[in-house]
């Protein structure tokens, strides 16, 4: 079989900001790079940095949580050996952790998952990986896991390393509801009169047009837990700079914009429950992501997940600016396309 060489195709990418984030993972002002064709996106993200940097906190990110998944598909005779199978093994978590444990020094199984659906066992295995994003981390401690599993349990049969109750890639419910990734939220304040010099709009309105674009729109239109105008579009470019599995921004898109008015000012946030990064791994070896990681900050010397979770609160609040910027435009008609129009042209 041959080998081919690997091209470096280039995608247009440039630094936009400074970015003020606040929060328990970091307290700074940076940059972020962007890699995207959509030109427009980087004055827009460019201008939600703008914001961040003139308020008081800037954008807090909290990590709540952090989980990569695989679902294995086995097979009992009937439902009620597969229940009982289940029961059982959920009970053994510390035995499945030793497996676990010869496939990788950083893997943790920290909670197991299940449907039965007929003689069917879908296992929905979720653990700690590092700084790594952990596809291939999870799916290989699953491959130690299944046959002592079948060793333990002859009674079933093996299926598939992928049942799809992970869910990779694919637009689901069970993501958001039982997490699959990095779990963050993006918050800023921002006072009326700044709301209204830079972005030209007031937290009225802006938190009006959430309700009916973000929420209702998405609602009628039969979103799967999304209500947000774009965090695939920021999510792209961040993931393309930083040598992210780029496919990942289909389950990372799902995510909900919340706004109010907070006397008189505006409280905006998006919450991404399903941020899947990592600071190291496949991609990251490439010589410019290499740099942009590093400049980030995101490759040094720190306990194992920290620059991963320092990574997610990055591309979160960078998801806000661009989020921000787009809704602010939006309640101004003709604003969105002007700047289509004068960018892209």
């Amino acid at each position: 079989m041959k080998s081919h060489k690997i091209l470096e195709a280039p995608i247009p990418m440039r630094w936009v900001g400074p970015v003020k984030i606040s929060g328990p993972v970091l307290e700074e002002k940076l940059s972020v790079p962007l890699a995207t064709y959509e030109t427009p996106l980087w004055p827009s993200v460019g201008r939600g940095a703008r914001i961040s940097a003139l308020t008081e906190a800037g954008i807090r990110t909290t990590v709540l949580d952090e989980r990569m998944t695989r679902s294995i598909l086995l097979e009992a005779d009937d439902a009620t050996a597969a229940m009982l199978a289940v029961e059982s093994i959920k009970a053994r978590r510390a035995d499945l952790n030793d497996v676990v444990a010869t496939s990788s020094r950083f893997a943790n199984l920290i909670e197991i998952n299940s449907q039965v659906v007929a003689n069917l066992i879908y296992l929905r295995l979720e653990f700690t990986t590092g700084d790594a994003s952990g596809h291939n981390m999870v799916t290989n401690a699953a491959d130690k896991l299944i046959p002592w599993i079948l060793s333990e349990y002859p009674q079933l049969r093996y299926s598939s390393i992928s049942g799809n109750y992970c869910s990779d890639k694919k637009a689901t419910a069970v993501n958001g509801i039982l997490g699959r990734g990095k779990y963050v939220v993006a918050e800023i304040t921002i006072p009326r009169e700044l709301c209204e010099r830079r972005l030209h709009t007031t937290p009225e309105k802006v938190v009006d047009l959430n309700i009916k674009k973000n929420l209702i729109g998405t609602m009628i239109a039969g979103g799967l837990r999304s209500a947000n105008a774009h965090y695939a579009n920021m999510l792209l470019a961040f993931y393309l700079a930083t040598g992210q599995d780029a496919a990942n921004i289909i389950e990372g898109s799902q995510g909900v914009v919340h706004a109010e008015v907070r006397d008189g000012d505006l409280y905006f946030s998006c919450t991404l429950p399903n941020l899947i990064v990592g600071s190291v791994g496949n991609g990251k070896g490439i010589d410019f992501v290499t740099e942009n990681l590093e400049k980030l900050g995101c490759r040094a010397d720190r306990e194992p997940g920290d620059n991963a979770r320092r990574l997610a609160a990055i591309c979160a609040a960078t998801v806000l600016c661009g989020e921000l910027s787009l809704m602010a435009a939006q309640t101004n008609p003709g604003e969105l396309m002007e700047a289509h129009l004068k960018l892209e042209r």
